[in-house]
């Protein structure tokens, strides 16, 4: 608890680079080297000017459709990056189980619980509706979609509109939609926790994409255990602890072992990126790409360095100098959930935020705070609007922003996983859902920012959240269940 933080000496202040130093050692616990070589952040940040300089190049030089860039991509780096980012995603039901339950556990007071989850609800909400009104108002203000000119468009609308008819087709042929209230419960409450994870759907409607584990089912799942381990006497539930406990430490590990590879997969992952990507899209469309990438960076500049200065109570620059391997790990993968096993690491012991809040502040935010998914859907369904020559009332852009702030919440933290629900919201708002067409080629590229800021807000409000409940920022605190006698601390 921090009330017994406030009693012990002062601590140290931990290390900004503690996660990064580790994964540059042997990685073995009982031997004490040191960090060999670069820093984990220098060389992904390597590998991801490698990537984009080759994949640039390439694209330049032969095209990205030439039959020898193809194979490059197909045999040799879309493999590696996937190999990757499924090693992240692998981890991922593991880590989220053991660290939220752990974590309500740790907390050990449902008022507490309530409390944190109160705080965290309020703070993604407001700066979800904060995000979609800096997306809208940059979209009336340039005005992108009357920028484009009718022959890009056609040709955009061409070239992409069989992918756009999947896109379409798949987000629409659920069939019966439960009313809202229903589809609330269905999608935050699973029937078969195990099916949940396995990506099996309940209902069509709220399903997830095909094999991909429902994070919000298994969030709730995981919380609802925790609650209940705190209401049965300690004694009875140590057992259960310990090994969830340990559960913990080794996909802790796997994180370490897995990120090694890192500095490689981001080249291969910016390289598949650019070689293939038609740099005259960002001609094309440039007035989108740059209306979108304005008001992310207002949101992640602006808004989060107020937040970090005036409720963390911590210098933005060191806050985001500390988390700079979790913003080039984002924004490499385009994935919230495989982002987060690495922001877990950093928010711990890089920021200090102790395990209990960090676990479940940043497991539910990377499902439910996702602030520049409702900025980019927000700009996007605009952008569209404006181009099929309608012009939106104040009511239904109201509405515009309703749907996008719910629409950050339940967007599966996958690549391109917002464009089902951009196309629900044209649908709504009487905007051809084709139109979906001319923004899918850039949307890969302008993902793997939003996902950035996704990731960076979920630490923001980890931050915000441990301060408010009293915990002191950039010093180690050793988690609730070690202190209470269960299970051991990370060595």
């Amino acid at each position: 608890m921090p009330e017994d933080n406030k009693k012990q000496p002062t601590l140290p202040t931990i290390d900004p680079d503690a996660f990064e130093r580790e994964v540059t050692t042997d990685l073995d616990e009982e031997t004490p080297d040191k960090p060999k070589g670069l820093a984990l952040h220098t060389r992904i940040l390597i590998g991801l000017g490698v990537g984009v300089i080759a994949g640039v190049t390439v694209n330049y030089t032969f095209g990205g459709n030439h039959p020898r860039v193809a194979w490059v991509v197909d045999n040799i780096t879309a493999p590696v990056g996937q190999l990757f980012l499924r090693l992240l995603l692998m981890i991922v039901v593991p880590l989220v189980f053991s660290s939220l339950v752990v974590g309500v556990a740790g907390i050990g007071d449902i008022r507490k619980l309530g409390r944190v989850g109160l705080k965290s609800f309020v703070y993604c909400f407001v700066l979800s509706a904060i995000s979609v009104v800096i997306g809208l108002t940059l979209a009336n203000t340039i005005r992108p979609g009357e920028r484009i000119d009718p022959s890009t468009k056609v040709a955009l609308e061409q070239r992409y509109g069989s992918d756009a008819t999947k896109q379409v087709e798949a987000a629409t042929k659920a069939g019966a939609v439960p009313s809202p209230l229903m589809q609330v419960v269905e999608t935050i409450v699973p029937s078969n926790p195990l099916a949940s994870v396995a990506g099996v759907p309940s209902n069509p409607s709220t399903a997830t994409s095909a094999g991909t584990p429902n994070m919000l089912h298994l969030m709730f799942f995981a919380l609802i255990i925790g609650i209940a381990i705190t209401l049965i006497p300690v004694g009875v539930t140590a057992p259960m602890l310990s090994v969830l406990q340990a559960l913990y430490e080794v996909t802790a590990k796997i994180i370490e072992i897995i990120m090694k590879f890192a500095p490689y997969a981001v080249a291969c992952l910016l390289f598949n990126n650019t070689a293939r990507f038609g740099l005259d899209l960002l001609q094309a469309l440039a007035w989108f790409v740059i209306t979108v990438l304005l008001g992310l960076s207002l949101h992640m500049f602006g808004v989060y360095s107020l937040s970090i200065y005036f409720l963390s109570r911590m210098s933005p620059l060191e806050f985001f100098r500390r988390i700079k391997t979790v913003i080039l790990t984002a924004f490499s993968t385009s994935s919230s959930n495989a982002t987060l096993p690495t922001a877990l690491r950093v928010s711990e012991e890089n920021l200090g935020v102790p395990q209990e809040i960090n676990s479940f502040v940043l497991t539910v935010g990377a499902t439910a705070n996702q602030n520049g998914t409702a900025l980019y859907e927000g700009v996007t369904v605009l952008f569209l609007a404006q181009l099929a020559g309608i012009d939106l009332t104040l009511g239904q852009q109201l509405m515009v922003v309703y749907l996008a702030i719910l629409g950050g919440i339940g967007t599966a933290g996958v690549p391109s996983g917002s464009i089902p629900f951009i196309i629900g919201v044209l649908v709504t708002i009487g905007v051809n859902p084709a139109l979906i067409a001319i923004i899918l080629g850039v949307d890969r590229i302008l993902d793997m920012c939003r996902t950035t800021l996704n990731v960076t807000g979920d630490l923001t409000a980890a931050t915000y959240v441990a301060r408010s409940e009293g915990y002191e920022l950039l010093k180690p605190h050793e988690p609730a269940i070690v202190r209470a006698g269960v299970g051991r601390a990370a060595v």
